[in-house]
């Protein structure tokens, strides 16, 4: 009895060791690049996303949320994904300052997925929320559901979209 006792002692430091391990979340810079497009990610519109990964210091940035999240259901990957963080829009100044360090936790953001909104990129965002109200607030005047993570088909990020043009910001 004793032995199954230390076993689960053993076992229960070691998890908490490893939920420790978990990178936070870090203020975007203006030398943040978006992964895919290698341009600058704060020059664009709309929530951003950084993919902490194994073996890499720093996070992988995108310029949009759909992009993280392509990237998150694609099967291309290097490295394993330590954490996934998106900008909560819910707490964003606006859409063209989505915030630096606003970071929530993608498994635990609230999604509008199929509204109108268009990410810095052109193509059709996913927009994140840290509170579900704020999210079917934001799904009632621009359209969409609302999903979490989990919930979303892989086919809603990674099929092809016409892109539009963002237009460029005036001020």
């Amino acid at each position: 009895m004793r032995m199954l006792a230390a076993l689960v002692c053993l076992a229960l430091v070691a998890c908490n060791e490893v939920a420790n391990d978990v990178p936070r979340p870090i203020a975007m810079t203006e030398e943040a690049l978006g992964y895919y497009c290698q341009m600058n990610v704060a020059e664009h519109d709309g929530p951003k996303g950084q993919i902490h990964l194994a073996g890499f210091p720093m996070p992988i940035w995108f310029a949009q949320v759909r992009d993280g999240i392509a990237y998150v259901k694609s099967q291309e990957r290097s490295a394993d994904i330590l954490a996934f963080y998106v900008n909560d829009m819910g707490a964003a100044p606006d859409w063209r300052e989505p915030g630096s360090e606003n970071w929530i936790d993608a498994n635990a953001a609230y999604f509008v997925v199929g509204s109108k909104a268009v990410g810095g990129m052109g193509a059709p965002e996913l927009v994140p929320f840290a509170d579900p109200d704020a999210a079917s607030d934001f799904a009632q005047r621009k359209g969409g559901a609302v999903k979490r993570l989990s919930e979303i088909d892989p086919e809603e990020v990674l099929a092809p979209v016409d892109v539009v043009h963002v237009p460029e910001p005036t001020s």
